[in-house]
């Protein structure tokens, strides 16, 4: 019997997160372990009069075609992947796992082939949902491996996931929009801003906003979300920062990383742990050494760390930078094959200052 908080979770990723309407083409991607709720959403999209197209995926696919592919098959773009990113309505996807390492012995030249060859798909979608032509949402699916990867029980992990997305309340959606509501605030006394400067034991780092903007992430997109963001000047941070925790990615764990930014520029990278795969991301294109992403996170239901970005960067208390693409909706220029958050913890003898004004301290935002 399905859980009947995966349910609610469905309903309010197609009718709050995509608002999918009658005709609409909605593609649902999802992980083999996450097959309750990828039924439990082709259900309610179905309902919305909407139309689905499923894709199921697993690490060992990804796997057994990594390991086997040649540069140019890595090269090689599928043309139905380019239809979808021109024409669906709807992308709605559902992370799961059965092994979070599963890529961690893969050559990552091989991913980086691979990635470049997707910069296209990436940059379309994104293209499309600046525009409003394109709406999308991102969930995770509470399984075994994600559990264990953040040190808990299923049964506990399931409760922290329902909690994040407000799941187990009478009215998710509801309690999404109270969150817009207060988002929307900080968002407004932003608007026009023009210098950002970060102090703390982890962060010496200023950074411009000028002309960008931020965006109230409200779980339009991200669920659960709860941050807001905004894509940075990309000639303009200068500093260095070392992030609090472990940034997964390709199912990696690159720990201890420190970054130190001249004119926009990653010009000194380090990492206690995989550095070479942290050094090779880097290099993957141009675009890979500049911030797409300054965020703060305001989620005060996730309070710690589980190894799942898309918790973890909506900590409440703690901010994020992501290097690479950034969003052309908040004014970002910069272009990259990857998009890869790290995560600085803020609750602890640190400052967010804007144009001269304290906006943010110790995980407190400081305007009235």
């Amino acid at each position: 019997m399905i859980d009947p908080r995966a349910q609610k979770l469905a309903n309010t990723l197609v009718h709050y997160c995509t608002d999918v309407q009658p005709g609409d083409w909605v593609l649902v991607r999802g992980h083999v372990v996450a097959l309750p709720l990828v039924e439990e959403v082709v259900r309610a999209v179905t309902r919305a009069g909407g139309n689905p197209t499923v894709s199921l995926q697993s690490e060992g696919l990804e796997e057994a075609f990594l390991r086997e592919a040649s540069a140019e098959q890595l090269g090689w773009l599928a043309p139905t992947e380019m239809l979808m990113a021109e024409q669906v309505d709807v992308r709605i996807a559902i992370l799961g796992a059965h092994n979070t390492r599963s890529l961690t012995g893969m050559d990552p030249h091989k991913q980086q082939l691979q990635q470049r060859a997707q910069r296209t798909i990436r940059q379309t979608y994104m293209r499309r949902s600046a525009e409003g032509t394109h709406r999308w949402v991102g969930t995770l699916f509470p399984c075994p491996a994600y559990a264990q990867e953040a040190d808990m029980s299923l049964r506990d992990y399931e409760e922290f996931v329902y909690a994040a997305t407000y799941a187990d309340q009478p009215d998710p959606v509801a309690c999404w929009q109270r969150i817009h509501d207060r988002q929307q605030r900080l968002v407004d006394w932003l608007r026009g801003k023009e210098q950002v400067t970060v102090r703390g034991p982890h962060i010496d780092l200023t950074l411009s906003i000028a002309g960008r903007i931020f965006i109230n992430s409200d779980g339009k997109r991200n669920m659960p979300s709860g941050e807001i963001f905004t894509g940075p000047v990309e000639e303009s941070a200068n500093g260095w920062v070392r992030f609090s925790y472990p940034a997964i990615r390709d199912g990696r764990e690159v720990e201890g990383v420190t970054l130190t930014f001249k004119e926009g520029r990653v010009v000194e990278a380090t990492a206690q742990k995989n550095e070479a795969y942290l050094l090779s991301q880097l290099d993957v294109d141009d675009g890979a050494r500049y911030l797409g992403e300054f965020a703060i996170g305001t989620n005060e239901q996730i309070q710690r760390f589980t190894k799942s970005i898309l918790y973890d960067e909506k900590i409440g208390g703690a901010m994020h930078m992501a290097l690479g693409a950034g969003y052309p909706e908040t004014g970002s220029k910069n272009q990259s094959a990857i998009h890869w958050d790290f995560i600085c913890d803020m609750r602890n003898e640190s400052e967010i200052w804007v144009d001269g004004e304290l906006f943010y301290k110790n995980g407190q935002f400081q305007i009235d």
